[in-house]
């Protein structure tokens, strides 16, 4: 009979080797749903993990990419995990996202054409200030009414997206647009642009500040009371209230970080690489950096790399599409197997496995 035994305390190797070997189970998984799909298993791994690096028919396109996929994941997971890391669940970045998305791009587009330099920080502030107001509604709702704030996020989201709808379709169409729907071009704008700091290097201002992010979370979590607070509500929530640790006050301050870099994260991506308000702006970037937030075991430096390897497989997702055909869903499962393997792995880090034999009745 086949048990699993608690640890003492969890397992230091499988803690830090469960990411990598994650990495080569989904490799492996990926590789027999490639084969069942008739497609070269080898051919298809190899595109999506070695071509956007080192091969030069590509390079010049995807490494530029990869900052730029990989900066909105990172500054969404980075709040992501504060959170997380004191029990508290929001899944909603997606909606908040979006939300400073409609709020930057609509501060821009209230001064069009002005070419002010002071309005891209303006559309900054009002993106974060967009993304904590949309947390703000399941931290107080859990506060005061003891609501479930992994459901209430979540649902948000879709009422996000239907306010991008409408955004797109209504109120914030580009009267010079023939009727289609969308927004002005942001990026083609001097004032409400995110323009490439450094040309042919994808480095934007929202690269710039995920990784000012990375540094600051690293200081608070190793350096600060707060991520002190922060790992003792998570691992002891007793023992945090015996503390001094304010429940109600921790929520709501963790939740408000997660929006605000969420919803800075949207403003970035509306005024640079999507450039306008679209039906399809949101491509899924809050709900992947809870799996990039994971991956990285929910520290700083982990979400880091974490989140250059998911924007890897983004890119090379692409590639495999358009040079292999692989059906876009067999991608996004191929990133889901990541998350499954790695919460799989969790359990050896925290367990053991005996096998006892069954005592006769």
């Amino acid at each position: 009979m086949i048990v699993l035994e608690k640890r003492a305390e969890p397992s230091r190797a499988w803690g830090a080797g469960g990411p990598i070997l994650a990495v080569v189970l989904t490799m492996l998984a990926g590789g027999v749903m490639f084969a069942a799909l008739g497609i070269d298993p080898v051919e298809a791994i190899r595109i999506i993990f070695w071509d956007p690096l080192f091969s030069e028919r590509f390079a010049g396109y995807s490494r530029p990419q990869l900052l730029v996929k990989a900066g909105p994941l990172i500054l969404i997971a980075i709040g992501l995990s504060m959170g997380f890391r004191a029990g508290i669940w929001n899944i909603g970045a997606e909606g908040q996202y979006i939300v400073g998305a409609i709020c930057g791009a609509a501060f821009g587009l209230a001064f069009y054409p002005s070419e002010n330099p002071l309005i891209f920080p303006g559309m900054v502030i009002a993106g974060v200030a967009g993304g904590v107001a949309w947390a703000m509604i399941p931290a107080l709702l859990k506060v005061y009414a003891r609501t479930n704030e992994i459901l209430v996020s979540l649902l948000l989201v879709y009422v996000a997206e239907a306010m991008l709808a409408s955004a797109a379709t209504g109120w914030l169409r580009n009267p010079e647009g023939s009727g289609f729907p969308g927004s002005r071009n942001l990026a083609r704008h001097p004032g409400t642009d995110n323009p490439e700091l450094f040309a042919g290097t994808g480095m934007h201002w929202g690269v710039l500040a995920a990784f000012v992010a990375v540094i600051v979370a690293y200081v608070i979590m190793t350096r600060h009371l707060l991520g002190y607070q922060i790992r003792l509500a998570g691992q002891a929530p007793r023992a945090a209230r015996f503390g001094g640790v304010n429940p109600a006050r921790l929520v709501i301050l963790c939740m408000g970080i997660s929006g605000a870099l969420a919803g800075a994260a949207g403003v970035f991506e509306v005024s640079g690489p999507a450039a306008r308000i679209s039906i399809d702006f949101n491509v899924g970037y809050g709900f992947t950096a809870i799996i990039v937030a994971f991956l990285g075991r929910l520290n700083p430096i982990g979400i880091l790399l974490a989140g250059l390897l998911m924007a890897l497989t983004f890119i090379g997702g692409e590639l495999a599409q358009l040079m292999l055909g692989v059906p876009a869903p067999a991608i996004q499962a191929f990133q889901g197997m990541l998350l499954f393997f790695l919460l799989a792995l969790d359990v050896l880090a925290n367990y053991r496995v005996r096998i006892k034999r069954k005592v006769a009745a």
